[in-house]
């Protein structure tokens, strides 16, 4: 059973795979400040930076809350297809959050790969995996360890976009197109599989007046890094998307629909993804009026003022 806490609440535990990158930050940052989240492990690998470098930012993110009793495990380094990796300085900074520099003497601990099957077996039945960066890490936890997988309440991905466009091509968003062939083995093996693509993510928007609320909440101990992270990464969508009012959170959403699955809307089908070809990483479903439904749950449409709502409660401690 979970352990409960702040009255019916049920705390979740959460393993987590990310890439840090401004997004990912947030996402650990939420999930540090939240009550209602335990959590009991990162997974650092390749994208929106190296995977030193994300290991880092992970690393350094955990100091500032005073918890350095969570695993820091560092995964892949390239997908399983070889290729060029690209990195994105302009979208989350040369380190990979915004303009913050992790003290140059700054040290700290990591945990072999091996840990994530103590974490598998400590928390049978209880953990809930969620990958908000490439899946190749994730892949390779299925063939080493596929009978504790089995044992993992639930999968949540951020990944695709479908019948829209995408984020790093004009047909596929990053994850997804990072490491294709990983993206389709996760899709077709995870059980209880959440996906929240583009199509909810790129809605879940924080904007500079609620940053400065957040900035001078002397509570939270990120409060410091909110404003410059948030205008380096707002610089890029002003950029990119014109009138945007400020910058898409996506891998926060996908962490905070465990706990609040009605912030947004889902179909249920099986979905796919292309690997080869100049269509490479873009996502799709069957969509035709007699193709089956499938079993994976893939959100469609956010209610931001519910979005909204619980990232204040989280961000804004009392």
């Amino acid at each position: 059973m979970y352990r409960k806490e702040r009255g019916a609440t049920i705390t979740k535990k959460i393993l987590l795979f990310c890439d840090p990158g401004i997004d990912d930050s947030l996402a650990i940052i939420y999930s540090l400040l939240n009550p209602d989240i335990e959590l009991v492990g990162i997974v650092t690998s390749y994208g929106n930076v190296s995977k030193e470098e994300a290991t880092a930012n992970a690393a350094y993110l955990l100091h500032l809350a005073g918890r350095n009793d969570i695993p820091i495990i560092p995964g892949a380094t390239k997908p399983f297809k070889p290729e060029n990796i690209a990195v994105y300085p302009e979208i989350h900074g040369k380190d990979g959050i915004g303009p913050i520099k992790i003290p140059k003497n700054f040290q700290y601990d990591i945990h072999t790969f091996d840990t994530l099957r103590f974490i598998l077996e400590k928390n049978k039945n209880e953990l809930i995996i969620v990958d908000t960066g490439r899946s190749t890490t994730l892949c390779m936890v299925f063939t080493l360890y596929p009978e504790l997988m089995k044992n993992v309440q639930a999968f949540y991905v951020m990944g695709g976009a479908f019948f829209i466009p995408g984020n790093i091509t004009a047909l596929a968003e990053a994850n997804f197109y990072g490491d294709p062939t990983a993206s389709n083995f996760i899709l077709e093996t995870a059980h209880n599989l959440t996906i929240t693509p583009l199509n909810v993510t790129q809605h879940a928007i924080i904007t500079q007046d609620i940053v400065d609320v957040i900035s001078k909440n002397m509570k939270n101990p990120f409060a410091f890094m909110m404003d410059p992270i948030f205008k380096y990464y707002y610089e890029f969508y002003k950029e990119k998307m014109p009138g945007i009012p400020g910058a898409p959170i996506h891998d926060l959403l996908t962490i905070m629909v465990i706990q609040h699955p009605s912030i947004v809307d889902y179909i249920h089908y099986d979905a796919n993804v292309i690997e080869g070809t100049e269509a490479k990483g873009m996502s799709y479903i069957d969509y035709r009026p007699t193709s089956k439904k499938g079993k994976t749950r893939i959100a469609m449409k956010l209610h931001y003022d519910l979005f909204l709502k619980e990232f204040k409660r989280v961000m804004l401690p009392e």
